[in-house]
Formats: structure tokens, C-alpha cells, sequence
């Protein structure tokens, strides 16, 4: 078998060798053009929208029922005796039927509970969009760094393969230990697994934003210079009335609190008087025999009738328990609206908080960061002067790697808290410049 070293040496060589034939194919695609063609592809965005449409259907079909329902056809038919009706209308060449509500208090309410109902999907579907414009920028940041941490991870994993060449010259010399074999081993190997954490995290988010943008997974290559600068996060700003305010969560709890409030009164007005408007027109045959059940000269082909309906229910017991469980549901939907902005209010006091955590967090990365790297090249004088040993130099070699590692992870944190900021304040199209 193969040394160790000599394996993931080919196995480096095949992550470059990837790494350069997917950026031979590879042409750097700016943020904002990767978010639109993510809105523009994205099946989700679709699907709420189609949602809406429905919903608005919806609503005409139910404000519609103000505009008559005109219905022609005819009742031809045998007639043995007296004329009976043929689905509640006489037997009739042509037959035109008209009617539409005139007043019903109830469909009025029904009617304000569509709409509102809609009100609510347009806003779900602009959360939709909301989700999707976050998720890409989130798939689109994170790959940015992998993608700049890619190149140092090569660079740590070929002075880690020179130390190990190093440590066995060293052994064979006499000089060290075995031991020491094993630790530089150990260090290759860890060098290696970041570096195929790395690649791995690259091929799954640009499958990803594949997914979100139709173009090509090998295609997909990020542009630092793209992404805007993140607006600061102050502590003393007043971020939970603003998200309050344009939280999708928070109106989709109140459009919905408002049409159940809208649903259980139209159940209680369903008792009430209601006005129908209805005409009809018939065209008569004399071969139906009409003429002979009624007195001479008084029948005509050309009859017709219009008026009002009015109904007034007066007792249902079932409409009555209808109406009251229907009490139940918007009083349980205005519980719902309230546990809706505590949890935002929350929620955004801790998006709030978390920055400047996050932001200490990266200040003490890039603080040891730099300590570390002072202590590199520290090492590396005395080294120079013979004051150091060698493994020395790779034991604080191997610190500053790992500082600089942290470091991109908590940059990257920082990141993606400040756009979970801009997401919940409704700031997210504007900062990348996008329509809303």
C-alpha cells in the first residue's frame, strides 16, 4: 500500500484538478443576478402566486353573486293532457331565466371575508418571495467563503505535506522520534478533512442555487465585490416596532383574525331578511295543448314575469350553533394575532442582541487571529536563529491556521445575522436594490 502521505497527496491533486476544470467552466455571476434569476425560476415564488390568484377567484366568485345569472334553454316535450312543468318550468320553446342577490346582509360580510382572505395570500406570497431572496443570499454568501477559504486550505495542506516530508527525513536521521511521524501525519489528515469540508460545502451550495436559478451547478462562481456592505445594527434602535410593522407573519395573523371576525357575523346575518331579484320568459308552444285547459283567447306564446323574493328565516337551530362556533374561531384567531407579535417582538430582540454578540465573537477571532500570527512569525526568527525547533514553528503554524478558520466562521455568523436583520425590518429588497 501507498504511505498515507502519498495517497492524500492524490487525493489533493483530484480536488485541484476539479477545482481548476470548474473554474475553467466557470464565469462569476454577481449577487443581484443570481437573486433575480432565483425569483424569476424559483417554483415556490410561483406557487404562492398561484395561490393568490386563486384566492382572488375566489373572491370575485363570491362578490359575483350581486350580478344576475342569466340561464337560456328550452323545454320541448310530448304533452298528453294538461301541461305539467319539466324541472319546475312549463314545457317551453325557449325559456330565459335571470336572478341576483339585491340585498343580503350576510353575503356582504362573506364577500369582506374573501377579500380579506386574499389580502392575506398576496402578503404570504410576498413572504414567499421574501424567503426565497434570503435563502439565495444566504446559499450565495456562504459559498463566497468556501470559495476564498478554498485557496488557504490548499496552501495549509502543502506545508503540512512538506512537514510531514520533513519529519521523516528527520527520523531517518535520527533526529526524531517516531512519535513525531504520527503527529505529522495527524496534521496532514486534519488539514485534509477542512479541505473536503470545504469542496463539499462548495459542490452543495452551488447545487443549490442551481436548484433556486436553472443555471448550471459548474457555472456558478461568486463575486465578493458583489455582495453590498451590511448596514450596522444599533443596539438603541427600535427594530421591534418597525418589524411589527412589516412583518408578513404579524398581518397574515391579523388579515386572518379580521376574516373570521367577518365569517361569524355573516353566520349570525344569515337569519336575517334577505332580497332576490328574479325574471323569467317563456316562449310557449301551441302544440303543448295550453289551449285546451284554458279559457279561449286568453293563451300567448310570449309570457313573462319579474320580481323580487324575499325570504325571512325565522328559526334554525343549526345556524344558530354554526354562528356561535364560528365566535369561537375569531376569538381564537385574535389569541393567535397577539402569540403571533410576541413571538416577532422576540424574536427580534434576539436577532437584535445576537449582532452584537456576534460581533465581539468576531472581534476576538480577529484578535487571536492576529496573535497567533505574530506568533508564527515569532517562531519563525528564532527558528531563523536557531532558538526554535522546528516543531515549534509547526505547532504555531498549525494555531494561526485554525485562528484563521475561526475567524471566516465568525465573519460568516456576523454576516448572516445582520441579513436575518434586514429580512425581519423589510430591508432585504432594498439593500440588494431590488423592486419590491
Amino acid at each position: 500500500m501507498q504511505p498515507a502521505s502519498h495517497r492524500l497527496s492524490s487525493a489533493l491533486l483530484m480536488v485541484f484538478c476539479l477545482s481548476s476544470v470548474v473554474k475553467a467552466v466557470a464565469d462569476p455571476v454577481p449577487l443581484k443576478r443570481v437573486v433575480e434569476l432565483a425569483l424569476t425560476h424559483s417554483t415556490s415564488a410561483a406557487s404562492a402566486e398561484a395561490m393568490a390568484q386563486r384566492a382572488y377567484s375566489s373572491y370575485r366568485e363570491t362578490k359575483n353573486q350581486y350580478l344576475p345569472t342569466l340561464v337560456v334553454g328550452s323545454g320541448l316535450g310530448y304533452t298528453q293532457g294538461y301541461p305539467l312543468s319539466l324541472e319546475g318550468s312549463a314545457p317551453s320553446i325557449v325559456n330565459t331565466t335571470a336572478q341576483s342577490t339585491v340585498f343580503n346582509a350576510a353575503l356582504r360580510d362573506f364577500v369582506r371575508e374573501s377579500r380579506t382572505q386574499w389580502q392575506a395570500t398576496t402578503v404570504r406570497s410576498k413572504d414567499e418571495r421574501d424567503q426565497l431572496i434570503q435563502d439565495t443570499v444566504l446559499s450565495y454568501a456562504e459559498l463566497n467563503k468556501w470559495e476564498s477559504l478554498l485557496a488557504h486550505l490548499g496552501e495549509e495542506y502543502s506545508a503540512a505535506l512538506k512537514m510531514e516530508q520533513l519529519v521523516n527525513e528527520r527520523i531517518q536521521a535520527g533526529v526524531d522520534s517516531p512519535q513525531a511521524r504520527t503527529q505529522a501525519r495527524l496534521n496532514t489528515a486534519r488539514v485534509y478533512l477542512h479541505l473536503s469540508q470545504a469542496q463539499g460545502s462548495i459542490d452543495v451550495l452551488r447545487a443549490r442555487l442551481s436548484e433556486f436559478t436553472g443555471l448550471r451547478a459548474a457555472s456558478i462562481e461568486t463575486m465578493a465585490d458583489s455582495i453590498p456592505a451590511l448596514p450596522e445594527v444599533k443596539q438603541d434602535e427600535n427594530l421591534i416596532a418597525r418589524a411589527l410593522e412589516v412583518s408578513p407573519a404579524v398581518q397574515i395573523a391579523s388579515l386572518n383574525a379580521t376574516a373570521l371576525s367577518f365569517h361569524a357575523r355573516a353566520e349570525h346575518r344569515t337569519m336575517w331578511p334577505t332580497l332576490d331579484f328574479a325574471a323569467q320568459y317563456a316562449l310557449l308552444a301551441s302544440f303543448n295543448n295550453y289551449q285546451r285547459f284554458f279559457q279561449k283567447g286568453t293563451f300567448q306564446s310570449n309570457n313573462a314575469s319579474i320580481g323580487g323574493v324575499i325570504r325571512f328565516p325565522f328559526f334554525s337551530p343549526t345556524q344558530r350553533a354554526a354562528a356561535r362556533a364560528a365566535d369561537f374561531d375569531a376569538l381564537r384567531a385574535k389569541h393567535d394575532r397577539e402569540t403571533t407579535k410576541d413571538q416577532v417582538s422576540e424574536q427580534t430582540l434576539k436577532l437584535q442582541r445576537s449582532v452584537e454578540q456576534l460581533a465581539a465573537a468576531q472581534d476576538v477571532a480577529d484578535l487571536e487571529y492576529e496573535m497567533a500570527k505574530s506568533n508564527l512569525d515569532a517562531v519563525q526568527i528564532r527558528v531563523d536563529s536557531g532558538t526554535a525547533t522546528l516543531h515549534e514553528e509547526d505547532d504555531a503554524r498549525n494555531q494561526a491556521n485554525e485562528r484563521y478558520n475561526t475567524l471566516q466562521d465568525a465573519r460568516f455568523d456576523l454576516q448572516r445575522a445582520r441579513i436575518a436583520v434586514l429580512r425581519v425590518t423589510g430591508d432585504l429588497s432594498s439593500w440588494l436594490g431590488l423592486s419590491k
